[in-house]
């Protein structure tokens, strides 16, 4: 019997096939590389919001701590965004007629809400305790960066599922004393695994297991 296909053939499916396995294996990196991009977690990316509020100016430039506007991150399990009364507390007196204002005056007058764009914002499949990180020893910056730093409020961590266990896994890297939580800048008096490893035992800091479990975060 004749033979169907030229020897040609062989060679040819030889390079697909191996073709194949380089093309899926560059699209499974490229994927990879896209996902962890600042186009897929918005790294870096601010929001525009109804009202330019400066972290840089108020945290950076007067010292107001995280704790004076978002009361709620040591006993909640979410940091509220302040109230307008908040704001009017110091700007009833100064700047009281910045154009720029406008919407926080107009939102005490009319008791509506200033509506915010939220940029730090995790799946709803996931949850995330405010209270339960700071109460463990959770430094803000550590998630939300140096916002004294920051004119325009970004989004400082990819807040994928690899960041958060890279913390959960080594937890002593990152813990710091409860009473330096909100300090932007923060220093270790020493060695900070030795300090975390002591914060652990101080603060009752569950296992890495009990950490990386599926269900801390999955619930």
């Amino acid at each position: 019997m004749s033979q169907i296909f030229h020897r040609s053939t062989n060679t040819f499916a030889r390079i697909t096939i191996f073709g194949a396995i380089f093309i899926i294996g560059f699209l499974t990196w490229a994927f990879a590389q896209l996902s962890r991009s600042s186009y897929a977690t918005g790294i870096n990316q601010s929001r525009v919001q109804p009202v330019q509020f400066s972290h840089q100016h108020h945290v950076g430039g007067l010292g107001v701590d995280c704790l004076y506007c978002h009361t709620t991150v040591e006993k909640s399990s979410f940091a509220n965004i302040p109230p307008t009364k908040t704001c009017m507390n110091c700007h009833s007196q100064i700047w009281n007629t910045s154009p720029t204002l406008e919407p926080v005056r107009a939102s005490f007058r009319t008791g509506q809400s200033i509506e915010w764009v939220r940029v730090n914002d995790l799946p709803d499949f996931v949850y995330f305790n405010h209270s339960i990180h700071v109460t463990k020893g959770v430094g803000c910056e550590t998630c939300h960066g140096r916002v004294d730093q920051m004119p325009l409020i970004r989004q400082e961590t990819s807040l994928q599922m690899e960041w958060c266990l890279n913390c959960h896994r080594h937890p002593e890297q990152y813990l710091r004393p409860r009473e330096f939580v909100t300090r932007m800048g923060y220093q270790p008096a020493g060695d900070q695994e030795t300090i975390g490893r002591k914060l652990m035992h101080e603060y009752n800091t569950p296992s890495t297991a009990v950490l990386t479990s599926c269900s801390t975060c999955h619930r």
